[in-house]
């Protein structure tokens, strides 16, 4: 009997050294399982410190979320800080990869800051109930006039509160090597609250993170905080060019912060 227990702690490290595959899907079980440990450890924690929905909340959840990149073999380099010394309510923006943005996300998030995020995150167990907790915004991506109700409310919010939005205006995960097309709801709730929008650009997990190819290896993440663009006099007539104007800035730095990654990785394993 005991040796039937010996044979999985054995396969174990054989498995990660020679299956690629075994490594992609261990980490990515890993990582799901451990951010749902990690929830129901902030859930009492959170519900002590604010007694229930709150954004000081994040607070919490940044502290223990910042540890699990290690666990993951991943490290970022972030440039550009001073661009967040910024004082009262904004929009930040970014492109989103895979849910390992995250934990870049918590690696730079102000203070006072939550995220807009798709309905259907809220019955994720422990990890749903602490993004509610923590005062995310959950939006219907299906119903646009849900989604722009819920952004006019955001919008009021920011004000009335003081606080931050990370939105992920491209609205769905995208690893083909360049930025989709941004949906207008991040504009449209910057302009309507007259504050500025600070990109941030995640460069390209290609060099260590392959969905298709089943590879998940250590890696190096660029984070670039771009500086803010300013939205007072706007009005809704101006949204698309401000979407435009800001696709085409982060457009460019994705392109340039992939570019050095890759030259200090290497190429890329296919």
């Amino acid at each position: 009997m005991e040796v039937l227990w010996m044979v999985p702690l054995l396969l174990l490290p054989l498995l990660m050294w020679t299956s690629s595959t075994f490594v992609f899907y261990f980490k990515k079980c890993f990582y799901v399982a451990w951010m749902m440990c990690l929830a129901l450890l902030a859930i009492p924690l959170c519900i002590l410190k604010s007694g229930g929905r709150d954004i000081e909340n994040m607070r919490i959840i940044r502290s223990l979320v910042r540890h699990v990149k290690y666990l993951l073999g991943l490290r970022f380099e972030v440039s550009g800080w001073e661009h967040l010394q910024t004082e009262g309510p904004y929009v930040i923006i970014s492109n989103h990869q895979s849910s390992l943005d995250v934990l870049g996300l918590m690696e730079i998030l102000p203070d006072r800051c939550t995220m807009i995020a798709k309905k259907e995150l809220i019955y994720a167990g422990t990890v749903g109930l602490i993004c509610w907790l923590g005062g995310i915004v959950f939006i219907n991506r299906k119903k646009t006039s849900d989604a722009k109700s819920v952004m006019a409310d955001a919008a009021k919010t920011m004000l009335d509160d003081q606080i931050r939005l990370w939105v992920f205006p491209e609205g769905t995960r995208n690893q083909r090597g360049d930025l989709l097309p941004f949906k207008k709801g991040a504009f449209h709730l910057a302009v309507q609250a007259q504050v500025p929008i600070i990109p941030v650009v995640f460069s390209s997990y290609s060099n260590f993170y392959l969905r298709k190819e089943k590879e998940f290896r250590s890696g190096t993440i660029r984070l670039k905080i771009l500086p803010k663009i300013e939205t007072k006099g706007m009005a809704s007539d101006d949204v698309s060019s401000l979407c435009d104007k800001s696709f085409n800035v982060m457009r460019s730095a994705y392109l340039d912060v992939s570019d050095s990654v890759t030259q200090s990785n290497g190429p890329t394993r296919h």
